[in-house]
């Protein structure tokens, strides 16, 4: 290998970056010379982010009848699948799911809601309203992902006392027209700008494994540190049957590994959580995210499938010897 990856870390450590190129060149390692790639990765995170797991939850508050057609979800009114199809929940229901997001540990609570956008009015308001109650309630840090918005639904937000907007562009800038036909890239790419504007911090990322190339998830990563997001969860792509991936190969537990190390490298003071998808892809290696560059995960359910008991998760942290972070950490 010409890539020196000690000095490359250093590098980046020192406040350097990582250029496309030498990115496309690691992405080409395969077999034992991705190790000390995720040995790089992990002495990057530590030094940027520390050694403390951040977990988060969600929960899915109004599922199913999305007119976007994008092709790996399960939600989309373009395919025929099992998912749930239901209005917005109650506010209790958000209220109380956040108490027991905040019992299994996670220090951050999504609502998410299927669809282009939330609709202004009493669906935002109720949105809003539990979310003021969350704030008064628990510990646990609100945020949103409701679809594309606009600066007057950010500014409401904020005023409720919601954190984070998260939005994912899912795929890379190149490939987003085999995803999604219904809407384009540069709305979501606005809607991060109308999100960080209104001052609420980004959680962006996307999912692997859509027929994406590697160099195209390289790509989605350098648009993601350009936007200067807060925090990137990364997803593998779970085929979901009646959808237009149902057929799809999941991409193999080391290749997922290897992606996680490359986020890292390029987003190095960023919070990489590892979310849907990694127990149908990394198998028997999820443990291997936190050593790969990773420093979060989703504990629980996922939007329509589900993940692996919060008890299973909280072992392998204890087996890995890892400390939750807090809320306010």
């Amino acid at each position: 290998m010409k890539m020196n990856l000690e000095k490359l870390s250093e590098r980046i450590i020192e406040g350097g970056d990582i250029i496309i190129e030498e990115a496309l060149e690691l992405a080409n390692l395969h077999g034992s010379a991705l190790y000390p790639l995720f040995g790089a990765a992990s002495r990057i995170k530590e030094h940027f982010v520390g050694d403390k797991v951040f977990l988060c939850s969600i929960v899915n508050a109004k599922s199913g009848r999305c007119p976007e057609n994008c092709s790996f979800c399960a939600q989309s009114a373009h395919h025929k699948t099992d998912a749930p199809v239901y209005s917005l929940i109650d506010e209790e229901r958000m209220v109380a799911c956040a108490r027991e997001a905040e019992k299994n540990g996670s220090s951050c609570y999504g609502i998410i809601t299927s669809g282009t956008s939330i609709k202004k009015g009493e669906e935002l308001e109720r949105i809003c309203n539990a979310v003021r109650r969350i704030r008064r309630e628990t510990g646990i840090t609100p945020s949103c992902s409701l679809g594309i918005i606009d600066h007057e639904t950010a500014s409401a937000l904020v005023e409720a006392g919601v954190e984070t907007y998260h939005h994912n562009l899912e795929t890379a800038r190149s490939f987003f027209p085999n995803v999604c036909t219904t809407h384009d890239y540069e709305e979501d790419v606005n809607t991060v700008r109308v999100a960080k504007k209104a001052g609420l911090k980004v959680c962006c990322g996307g999912i692997f494994g859509l027929g994406e190339s590697v160099a195209q998830r390289i790509e989605m990563a350098y648009t993601l540190r350009e936007l200067d997001v807060d925090s990137v969860p990364l997803n593998f792509l779970n085929p979901i049957a009646g959808t237009k991936l149902e057929n799809a190969q999941n991409i193999t537990p080391m290749e997922c590994l290897q992606t996680i190390a490359l986020f890292r490298l390029i987003l190095p003071t960023k919070r990489i959580s590892i979310c849907g998808g990694r127990e149908k892809n990394l198998r028997d290696l999820q443990s291997w995210i936190f050593f790969a560059g990773a420093s979060g995960t989703m504990i629980g359910n996922y939007l329509t499938t589900t993940g692996r008991a919060a008890e299973e998760d909280w072992q392998m942290l204890k087996d890995l010897n890892l400390s939750v972070a807090s809320c306010c950490e």
